[in-house]
């Protein structure tokens, strides 16, 4: 009886999340087997936009390997944009759309570990324009102070599938690449991830602009970027970096972008190298704020030092360095390389990157500032919702992914209280799973095991609960009783305190222990909240 309430229990609370989501949300963040079926290999894009029609036309080939028997496979497409014909074997497939997703039916079974298969898909339409890129997902469609078209896209969370033919799941990047194709009107340049291969002059009023990814991919990472650019070139320590920024703002970029340099070195000193050396290093100026767009960062922030000329951390010390080509930069290691396969664990993607800005901070300035830098974050954690979000329905965590995952972070290094560890495992995580896709537990046991901590009831209580642990404590007969209140069961989490001046680690759990530390009066203990994110009583 105990186990068949329990299992009731279970479904009942499976049905009440669902009902919280629609049919689409599934349909684009789950795994069902006509996605399971097949991995894909490449994607080669060949577009037209027009920009006074704000509309797209072209294709996407997409190849890819049956992983599993199959007679159908899904590929996602936004519902307002056309389905004009999917070839495979110079015939038409046949295919139901449901919503955001396009069911492909083929003519026979397609079997496991035969030859790559590829199918070409035909589309057309006006993509969704963002109101406030890059917060939610779409096209920005402006002019620059000359009057030329200067668009861009920026789609994370809300699926690449918005502007082009994708199998829209973080837990599958093409192997082998992409190539991206833009036909743009005459005068404009299109700047895209990878490699530039070249230009033509299709003859038409249109010039094609071609553009080649050799590394694996995030399909939301895929962009374009239309406008009026001039290129700037540089090589440092053998890694090109390439500049695509408006006519108006060369001048400005060539000494704004010498911060790079430094970062690069911190990060590949910190991270390992640089992980998509083969597709070069991109910052292209957009008219958003900025995305992580791999190999082609997306950068709006006005050439200025901290974000848009503030501060986030209230501290000062943000304004430092240019917020958007450190952060955005940091996610070339985590969110590009490193990949959550699902985007309920994107703190993954944001909580490490966010830390970069604090290892980018130690690098130029020092512990203290960056311990400064780091704290000062606080202010910005509102602690109201988890930050893994629910799986398999494409919807995120908290926000607090960026500040508190960081915090996280931080708290954690000084748990493990060794730097030299502490460093080799970063780098060593970063590396170990460069361009690859993981999960929580992945990091969760990683850390554990290199730390030689039990470190999982440490992870779950920051991202699986709002509240972050409190510590109480009291002096009883002259003597430290302490103890956590937590969230998760059996807590446990060592602190450092200073008694009179002299630190001191304890090793509370969620019962209260009696200590053999002397105390006269409370005043005597200082807890070390700068190195541990916790509440106190």
């Amino acid at each position: 009886m105990k186990n068949s309430f329990f299992i009731l229990l279970i479904i009942t609370g499976i049905q009440q999340i669902n009902a919280q989501f629609t049919r689409r949300d599934t349909l684009q963040g789950g795994l069902r087997p006509e996605r399971t079926c097949f991995d894909v290999q490449r994607y080669d894009l060949d577009i037209k936009i027009n920009p006074a029609e704000k509309s797209i036309v072209g294709c996407n080939t997409i190849t890819f390997k049956v992983v599993e028997n199959t007679t159908a496979i899904q590929i996602d497409l936004f519902e307002n944009m056309k389905v004009d014909s999917i070839i495979y074997n110079n015939r038409k497939l046949s295919y139901i759309r449901e919503l955001d997703a396009v069911f492909i039916n083929f003519p026979r079974s397609l079997f496991k570990n035969t030859e790559e298969q590829s199918l070409r898909f035909y589309y057309s339409g006006k993509p969704i324009v963002a109101r406030r890129a890059p917060w939610d997902g779409g096209f920005v469609f402006t002019k620059d102070l000359n009057g030329n078209d200067w668009i861009g896209v920026a789609v994370q969370g809300t699926g690449a599938s918005l502007w082009y033919p994708v199998k829209d799941s973080q837990t599958d990047e093409p192997d082998r690449g992409a190539s991206i194709k833009v036909a743009v009107p005459d005068g404009l340049m299109n700047v895209s991830n990878g490699r530039f291969l070249g230009s033509e002059n299709l003859k038409n009023g249109y010039t094609r602009w071609d553009w080649e990814v050799k590394n694996p991919i995030n399909t939301y990472d895929i962009t374009i970027n239309i406008g009026d650019y001039v290129h700037l070139h540089d090589n440092y320590k053998g890694l090109d970096l390439d500049y695509y920024v408006l006519r108006d703002h060369v001048a400005k970029a060539e000494k704004h972008f010498e911060e790079v340099k430094p970062m690069m070195d911190c990060f590949q000193s910190k991270f390992g190298e640089y992980p998509f050396k083969e597709d070069g290093y991109k910052l292209v100026e957009t008219p958003y704020l900025g995305m992580e767009h791999q190999s082609a960062v997306a950068y709006g922030n006005y050439f200025m030092k901290g974000y848009m000329g503030a501060d986030l951390s209230g501290t000062q010390l943000g304004l430092l360095f240019d917020y958007i080509i450190i952060h955005e930069s940091g996610h070339e290691w985590f969110g590009n390389s490193i990949t959550s396969a699902d985007i309920a664990d994107m703190w993954i993607h944001e909580g490490f990157t966010m830390y970069s800005e604090v290892v980018y901070m130690e690098c130029q300035y020092g512990y203290e500032k960056a311990q400064i830098y780091m704290n000062g974050m606080k202010r910005n954690v509102d602690n109201d919702q988890p930050i893994i979000g629910p799986y398999g329905v494409n919807k995120e965590g908290s926000g607090d992914m960026y500040y508190k995952g960081a915090l996280m972070l931080n708290t954690i290094r000084h748990i493990i209280n060794d730097e030299t560890k502490w460093w080799k495992i970063l780098y060593d995580y970063s590396v170990t799973y460069r361009h690859q896709i993981i999960d929580t537990k992945t990091v969760i046991d990683f850390f554990s095991k290199e730390s030689g901590i039990n470190l999982t009831p440490v992870f779950n209580q920051y991202l699986r609960y709002t509240a972050i642990p409190h510590l109480e404590y009291r002096i009883t007969d002259n003597k430290l009783e302490y103890r956590w209140l937590a969230s998760e069961n059996d807590f446990t989490m060592p602190i450092d305190l200073k008694i009179n001046g002299k630190k001191v680690r304890i090793q509370p759990t969620t019962t209260w222990t009696k200590s053999s530390l002397k105390i006269k009066k409370p005043e005597e203990i200082e807890v070390l909240t700068q190195n541990f994110y916790i509440n106190v009583n």
